[in-house]
Parts: structure tokens; C-alpha cells; sequence
């Protein structure tokens, strides 16, 4: 005699996502709070390089406004994800829960490169207080317009404990000045240009504080 298939739990059949209308109360704290958090891009040819990179740092992401979020991009072996937005714009983050409750949120939307000479950059900086830009060549700010909102279960994302901040990023860059980052990056193949031939950081690096 045939039997049906037992039932998952109800607390496991209950709606695992959600799409949210801003970035405001519990999900602005959550990605706040995380340690780390992903990009994704890619060009527009479907034969391109997807990229996708992880960011940490502390102090290096802010929320702008309910749909607006800025990272700081630092010096680093290639630029893809600005080539990516410099030719298409698009662009996903994703902050995993590797402590407490399970939850995945993704922000879709456009992103646009604020270089060092843009009119906008040093009204950027401003809210990134907790951070000694300096120490890493910063290139860069991503400011992300979130077009969709949305998260997920997270159930199978592991149980991770974070430490500390690794220090050699700053160790390594913090004896840069402009001029000698701006030979760092013209040495390095895929920083003008993606993997994919497309324009990447422009150069040469204006200095930090320009215009």
C-alpha cells in the first residue's frame, strides 16, 4: 500500500523571501551589522568575465539613504567591477548571516565609480568616518541605486565566527603616496582595462583630494 510522502514541518513551509520597498529599520541594521558582504557584475557581452568579489573592511560601506548604498573601492589587482559599471551599470550585493537568525539579502540595482576627481567624492568621504582612507589607495567610491530589494532563507549558509580585521591590506598600501600608487596600478594588466578589454580605473590617478 502506497503512503504519502511525509510532510516537511510547518516552521520549514513557511514563506522564505521577501522583497522589500527601502533599506530602513531591521534589514538597514542587518546590513550594517555584517563583516563581509559580496558584489556581483558583468559585462554586457554573454561571452564576457562575471566578477564577483568579496568586501570587508570596517567602516568601508554606509547607507546613503533608503535606496542608496556607497562602499569604498580600494587599490587591489584588477578593477572588473568598474569596468562592469562604467560600460552597464549593473550590479548585485549580498550579505550572508554567518551569526544568529539564517538571512540572505540582495540589493539589485545600478552603480556608478565616484573617482577622486568627481565634484561628488569629497562630500562621499564624508560618511565614511571610521576609516583611514589613506592607508588603502582608495580609487574609488560605489554608489549602488537599489532598483530591487529583496532577501531569502539563508538556511544553509554555515555558522562562521569573525576574529579580527586582517591588517595587511593597510600595511601594504600605507606607504603608497599618489604618485607611486599611480605606478602601482599602471604596472598592473587589468586595471585600466578589464579582462574583457573594457575601460576600467581611469589613469593617471588624480590625487586623493582632487578637484
Amino acid at each position: 500500500m502506497e503512503t504519502s510522502p511525509r510532510r516537511p514541518p510547518a516552521r520549514i513551509m513557511r514563506h522564505m523571501g521577501k522583497v522589500y520597498e527601502r533599506i530602513d529599520g531591521r534589514l538597514r541594521t542587518f546590513v550594517e551589522e555584517q563583516k563581509i558582504f559580496f558584489t556581483a557584475t558583468a559585462p554586457l557581452d554573454g561571452d564576457g568575465t562575471v566578477n564577483l568579489s568579496p568586501k570587508g573592511l570596517a567602516g568601508s560601506f554606509a547607507v546613503l539613504d533608503e535606496l542608496t548604498v556607497a562602499y569604498l573601492d580600494f587599490a587591489g589587482s584588477n578593477a572588473e567591477t568598474i569596468a562592469h559599471l562604467r560600460e552597464n551599470g549593473r550590479i548585485t550585493l549580498m550579505w550572508c548571516a554567518f551569526t544568529g537568525p539564517p538571512n540572505i539579502v540582495r540589493v539589485h540595482g545600478r552603480g556608478e565609480p565616484v573617482f577622486r576627481d568627481d565634484p561628488r567624492f569629497g562630500a562621499l568621504l564624508k560618511h565614511f568616518p571610521g576609516i583611514d582612507v589613506d592607508a588603502h589607495g582608495l580609487r574609488a567610491v560605489i554608489v549602488v541605486t537599489a532598483e530591487l530589494i529583496r532577501d531569502t532563507c539563508g538556511f544553509a549558509v554555515p555558522f562562521m565566527d569573525y576574529r579580527e580585521e586582517r591588517t595587511l591590506h593597510g600595511d601594504r598600501f600605507r606607504r603608497e603616496d599618489d604618485a607611486s600608487l599611480d605606478r602601482y596600478f599602471h604596472k598592473k594588466e587589468h586595471i585600466a582595462g578589464s579582462i574583457d578589454g573594457l575601460p576600467g580605473l581611469p589613469l593617471p590617478l588624480p590625487p586623493l583630494g582632487s578637484p
